[in-house]
């Protein structure tokens, strides 16, 4: 798979979320075999008024490549701005233009899905886009349409893809919908059918079987994974390997999931600082710590951790005395 000049060895892509995908997450799925890596959602504002916290949001390794930075804005000489400053300050593989967020403190100022409103809007903020940075590839994350009355993917499809835009990843549900209800599978397979660049399929992927349907029933041309990683990095080496045409991997035990959630902590630590990293590491907690027996106990404590020292005893502890043994999902 291609987008743009950037060629991507495996066809699923870690989806940018808001407070998780910042560099410790991207770079435990990276190594897991993701084929490209997204980052949070920054704003265009914060990026041209050079806000440090909102830069920091930005700031990538050799290591994360190709990755691709998401930002997200209402007004299209802001966004060209942005964009700009992304490309000459940090050289990403890919620059994505948020149009799926549904949360009502960003659709109220106008960005995120709710350009799905106003398609002539779009076309706006995504042509200055693509004429910003004509050396890197754009691509658009959008969802289906505002509510069920006004499905829009289909018909902002052909119009992204003249503009310019190298890829789009559809999140088949609305913004109305939110994160419930069922993903519509057949979106994807619909804009597939009337584009000709890469379109990435994104929504309701649970287990690595997942993967493989969505290829199947909708001709997408890569997969994109969100809340299927969290706490299981591992997800992208599994759907990796049924990719391949192998077996599935061992899942992991609960020694691994426990060494893998105190790297985790390593790493944020290293990257944010004792105050941040254990404040970022507590919701993490929750995704990595169950399934097995004293998980419950276990993950409360962690969460309560007052300090990095509290939480590093705890992991190495429970380590000690661990067994190898499957985990099992619950």
């Amino acid at each position: 798979m291609q987008i743009g000049n950037v060629k991507i060895n495996t066809p699923i892509l870690l989806a940018p979320m808001a407070g998780v995908t910042d560099y410790s997450f991207r770079i435990l799925c990276k190594e897991m075999g993701a084929g490209v890596v997204y980052s949070e959602f920054v704003s265009a504002h914060g990026i041209i008024r050079e806000n440090e916290k909102t830069l920091d949001m930005i700031r990538f390794t050799k290591m994360e490549r190709p990755i691709g930075i998401q930002i997200f804005g209402d007004a299209p000489e802001v966004m060209a701005q942005a964009a700009r400053v992304v490309a000459d300050k940090f050289n990403p593989d890919i620059i994505d233009i948020n149009y799926g967020c549904p949360v009502p403190k960003i659709t109220k100022k106008g960005a995120g899905s709710a350009a799905l409103k106003d398609l002539c809007l779009m076309d706006d903020i995504t042509a200055a886009v693509v004429e910003s940075v004509p050396e890197l590839p754009v691509t658009v994350k959008m969802r289906a349409g505002w509510d069920i009355s006004n499905i829009v993917a289909i018909e902002a499809g052909p119009r992204l893809e003249k503009i310019g835009v190298k890829a789009i990843a559809l999140h088949p549900r609305t913004t109305k919908q939110s994160y419930k209800g069922d993903a519509k599978w057949e979106w994807i397979k619909e804009l597939k059918e009337v584009v000709s660049i890469p379109v990435i399929g994104n929504g309701d992927i649970k287990k690595p079987e997942d993967i493989i349907r969505m290829f199947e029933e909708t001709g997408c041309d890569a997969v994109m994974v969100a809340r299927a990683a969290l706490g299981n990095p591992w997800f992208f080496k599994e759907a990796s390997a049924l990719l391949n045409g192998s077996s599935l991997p061992p899942e992991p035990s609960t020694h691994d999931r426990i060494t893998m959630c105190r790297r985790h902590l390593d790493l944020l630590l290293e990257s944010r600082g004792e105050h941040i990293g254990t404040n970022l590491m507590r919701k993490h907690f929750g995704w990595y710590i169950k399934g097995f027996s004293g998980a419950a106990i276990l993950r409360q404590s962690l969460v309560t951790a007052k300090n990095r020292d509290e939480m590093t005893t705890l992991l190495n502890q429970t380590l000690s005395t661990s067994e190898v043994t499957s985990f099992a999902s619950v």
